[in-house]
């Protein structure tokens, strides 16, 4: 698995449990789903993704993106 794929996937995931959060636990989470769609915006246009930077660190292979 890439760079890419893997934070794709972290943030898919990362949605998917503020959601659950959100319904089961406190309508609070939301605001975990507001931080995730935001940081994946700016990293569109910047390029800079703290998530990309931690599974560089894991050794996980560089993809196009990032």
């Amino acid at each position: 698995m890439t760079l890419d794929r893997s934070v794709l996937a972290f943030a898919g995931f990362m949605v998917l449990l503020s959601v659950v959060l959100t319904v089961w636990v406190s309508p609070y989470f939301v605001w975990l789903t507001v931080f995730v769609g935001t940081n994946m915006l700016q990293s569109a246009f910047t390029g800079f993704c703290p998530a990309a930077m931690f599974f560089r660190k894991l050794g996980i292979r560089s993809g196009t993106a990032f």
